[in-house]
Parts: C-alpha cells; sequence; structure tokens
C-alpha cells in the first residue's frame, strides 16, 4: 500500500489539529495518527506537530491509497464483506515499503474506513472478514474477541489420519532462536483444536484434514497439528531444521531449497468456512478456493 502526497489547500496561522478536526473533518484519533508518525508537511516539506500553527497556504499529508490486483470480494453485504485470500498474499503491510497486501484491495473497494476484522498469515488462503465502516468494524471484532464464530480449516498433513481426533495442548512461545515459534505443552495458555481426516492419499502419504479450533491461538493449527506428528505439507516453521526456518523468515529462503525441505511451495492450510450471527442474522460462508483440493491429488 504506497504513500501519496496529497495537496491540500490551508488556513495559514490556524492550529494543525484544529484544521484538521474542523476543516477536514478528519476525527481525532485519525488527526493525532497522522500528525504523531510525521504524515503532514509543510509547503518546505518539514513536519508540523498537531500544536504548531499552519505556515503557509497549503499542506501536504501522506496518505495511504488502496491499489487493486484485480482481488474482489467473495461476498459483500451492507456493512461487511467476505474476501477469498490466495496464498502469499499479506493481510496487512508490515512496513512503508510494503508494495502490496489485502488492506490494498479493502480500502480500494470501501474507503479508508474499512478494515480488517481478523488475520491470518500471509501462506494461509481462504477466508477473511472485513468491516465496511467503524461501527460495524467495532461489532464484529467483539464477536472475535468473545469467540462468538465458528471456523473451521482444511489443511494437508503428512502421514495417515484415520480418526477423528481432539488436540487439547497449551501453547506457549518456545522460547529459542526463532522467535516466532509456539511450542504444545503442558503449560502456555489453553488451546484446543478438534482434526477430523477426509481422505487419505496413498500415493503421496498425506491425508485432507479439517480443522475446527476451539481457541484461537498464533500458529494453533499448525502447532497442535505437528505435536502429534502430523505436520502441514510446506510449513516452513515447524518441523524444519532452525536454519531453514530463519532464512525462511529474513525472506532469503531459496525457493527450490524450501521445496525440497518442505515438499511444498506454500503451507497448505486453508480457511475454508465461517459462520457468524451479526444484526440477528446467521450468517454461513464457504470458500469457493479448490486449490487445496486440486493439489497433491485430492
Amino acid at each position: 500500500m504506497p504513500f501519496t502526497l496529497k495537496k491540500i489547500k490551508a488556513i495559514k496561522d490556524k492550529k494543525l489539529s484544529l484544521f484538521l478536526l474542523q476543516d477536514l473533518k478528519i476525527n481525532h484519533r485519525n488527526a493525532q495518527r497522522y500528525a504523531s508518525k510525521g504524515r503532514i508537511f509543510d509547503e518546505n516539506m518539514q513536519a508540523i506537530k498537531p500544536s504548531d500553527k499552519i505556515p503557509g497556504e497549503h499542506i501536504f499529508m501522506a496518505v495511504f491509497e488502496g491499489i487493486s490486483r484485480g482481488l474482489k470480494p467473495l461476498i459483500e453485504f451492507e456493512d461487511f464483506a467476505i474476501f477469498d485470500k490466495p496464498t502469499h498474499l499479506m493481510v496487512h503491510p508490515i512496513s512503508k515499503s510494503t508494495p502490496y497486501s489485502l488492506l490494498d484491495e479493502i480500502r480500494f473497494h470501501f474507503g479508508e474506513n474499512a478494515n480488517l476484522i481478523h488475520r491470518i498469515d500471509a501462506e494461509t488462503s481462504g477466508l477473511v472478514i472485513v468491516g465496511k465502516n467503524k461501527k460495524s468494524e467495532k461489532i464484529l471484532k467483539d464477536m472475535f474477541e468473545e469467540k462468538k464464530y465458528h471456523k473451521s480449516y482444511l489443511a494437508i498433513v503428512e502421514g495417515e489420519v484415520n480418526e477423528e481426533i481432539t488436540i487439547d495442548k497449551r501453547l506457549e512461545k518456545e522460547g529459542k532462536k526463532i522467535g516466532v515459534r509456539m511450542k504444545a505443552g503442558d503449560s502456555g495458555k489453553e488451546s484446543c483444536t478438534i482434526i477430523k481426516p477426509l481422505k487419505y492419499n496413498a500415493k503421496n502419504d498425506t491425508t485432507l484434514v479439517e480443522a475446527l479450533p476451539l481457541t484461537g491461538r498464533q500458529h494453533q493449527i499448525r502447532v497442535h497439528l505437528y505435536s502429534i506428528g502430523h505436520r502441514i505439507i510446506g510449513d516452513p516453521i515447524y518441523g524444519v531444521k532452525d536454519d531453514i526456518a530463519e532464512e525462511y523468515l529474513n525472506k532469503t529462503l531459496d525457493k527450490k531449497i524450501r521445496e525440497e525441505e518442505t515438499k511444498s511451495h506454500r503451507l497448505w492450510l486453508h480457511a475454508n468456512y465461517l459462520e457468524f450471527t451479526y444484526k440477528n442474522i446467521t450468517y454461513k460462508i464457504k470458500s469457493k478456493n479448490k486449490e487445496i483440493l486440486k493439489e497433491l491429488g485430492f
């Protein structure tokens, strides 16, 4: 999501904070955010503080402008929309230099007040809810925080899973070299995932499973499956050597080595189903992305 400098006619000698609130109708939170992060400049391109008086006839604001690469919502309602995110797409930029993320498409389609309700990893494909305005964003985010929803994922894992399994293992930071790694055990936050086998592929010894996370911990499905000996195909963090995981996180891992080490170019985890109630209407949304079923012979 690139920054764009916008030239805005201003009122000379008026306090910047008041100009943003009263004349540009920018709410207090966003006005403070723009100014505190050094995104508002005078005509000499010097950053202006909220308490400063505007020194000239114009100011310049560095704003995000969403760009589109053709990704459209799977389905859209009055207050929210659902995207069926492809793999290898971050949902949110990690820095000013991030060229493109799902947030670009969100802002392109629905404007600057639209926002993500929840996040999934860049390599995890599937359903993501988007609030189209601040009011719906708060309601939907509260719903997620209070676990008032049902989610299920599809995953392709190593080995044969021949029965339903409930994995009830606590999760905590591993505390070693790879800072994002979690580990399953007897300490940490309570975590529970139900795993249901759907189809076994004897040719490559993999199983398509449905995963239902009853809690929402970081990397929960990945860690729980790995903890019972069924690592997700393509996982570049769990079940690989530290140097492979570190190179992946640093974006220096060679694609060929990645496929050799993890058996795929991507993590085969897909957010497939969402069910929730909003304004007394129950929504049941299923992904239309069938890529995960075609891969590896399913």
